[in-house]
């Protein structure tokens, strides 16, 4: 049994908790709302994100940061992706020498365009992290439904002691050493969620949403190989795996959105639609930059950029990803 913190009482934040809780962990989740942290303490519940759901009852939550810190020395961040520089900076007296960092976010920063671990590295100077991703909807998990993931860390020491960590008979983790690759992945399925979200909002079928599918894995791919990431990772859980959770569950908020999206044509109708956090509106600008520094084309994600950012629509995107001269293909040329 290992001390365990997790920074983040949302959906995701809570049901990695559970997961860990389950493993036998010793797990304190922080969140900065009290009522809600006295909700899990008390009635075991998270209602606003996780409905009826009964958390088990050693886990305990806790709005006070620093009881959070002195907790552990294992850390988990399950926070918004474009909010992770700020808060690193706020909490950073608080890491101890020997913290492990375990990132569950999926996104780039906008400002800097950096992956996830990387603002971790810039803002704390630390090579003891870790992600941990993979085809993980948390109304499903928090269920106990069977799933995997990928734990990846810059040694495989690392990646194995948190690919151990998170282990139980629900959740199948494997180990890797490429944290580019899973990271990139991550990122940029949110982004091909939101359009095939939008093609099924527009009343297209199977056929559309598999060639947005396959063909913005390809991207995923090419992106990822051309920063020499290894090319099984795109094929992998964390590549093939997340992206076919994300476009084919109604469940993730990314294609949902979408198809708020693809029916009404308006960015403020979706988003009185779904009001949480939808990371592939928020990256899909920044993975632009990221592939255009390697000289990768993305067509896919530059459409969603596009509709994303008010200057097409999603039917034009569409039309446009038609008009496209097609290539021989290969996935990853």
């Amino acid at each position: 049994m290992k001390k365990v913190t997790v920074l983040g009482a949302g959906a995701w934040g809570t049901t990695m908790a559970q997961v860990l809780s389950d493993g036998g962990h010793d797990v304190l989740l922080w969140g900065r709302n009290s009522q809600l942290v006295k909700e899990i303490n008390e009635s075991h519940t998270n209602q606003k994100y996780l409905q009826n759901h009964v958390l088990p009852t050693q886990l305990k939550a806790t709005e006070d940061i620093s009881k959070a810190f002195a907790h552990s020395s294992i850390i988990v961040l399950a926070i918004p992706a474009q909010s992770l520089r700020e808060a690193l900076i706020q909490w950073k007296s608080f890491f101890k020498p020997d913290s492990l960092i375990i990132s569950t976010l999926k996104g780039i920063e906008l400002s800097s365009e950096l992956r996830m671990t990387e603002v971790i590295v810039d803002v704390l100077g630390t090579a003891h992290y870790a992600i941990i991703t993979g085809p993980n909807l948390a109304d499903e998990l928090i269920l106990r439904q069977p799933a995997g993931a990928v734990a990846a860390a810059p040694t495989l020491e690392i990646a194995t002691a948190v690919q151990e960590l998170f282990s139980t008979p629900y959740y199948r983790v494997y180990a890797s050493t490429d944290v580019v690759g899973c990271e990139l992945a991550g990122a940029m399925k949110s982004i091909i969620a939101l359009a095939v979200g939008m093609s099924i909002g527009m009343g297209y079928g199977e056929n559309t949403q598999a060639m947005l599918i396959t063909r913005g894995l390809n991207e995923v791919a090419r992106i990822a190989a051309a920063h020499g990431a290894d090319p099984l990772s795109a094929a992998g859980l964390a590549g093939m795996g997340d992206l076919v959770a994300s476009c084919g569950s109604a469940l993730s908020r990314n294609r949902t959105f979408g198809e708020a999206l693809g029916r009404t044509g308006s960015m403020q109708d979706a988003k009185n639609q779904v009001a949480k956090t939808v990371e592939g509106v928020a990256s899909s600008s920044a993975v632009i930059e990221i592939a255009h520094r390697v000289g990768v084309e993305v067509p896919v994600i530059e459409a969603v950029a596009d509709v994303v950012a008010g200057t097409i629509t999603p039917k034009q995107a569409l039309e446009r990803l038609m008009a496209i001269t097609t290539k021989a293909e290969n996935f990853i040329r």
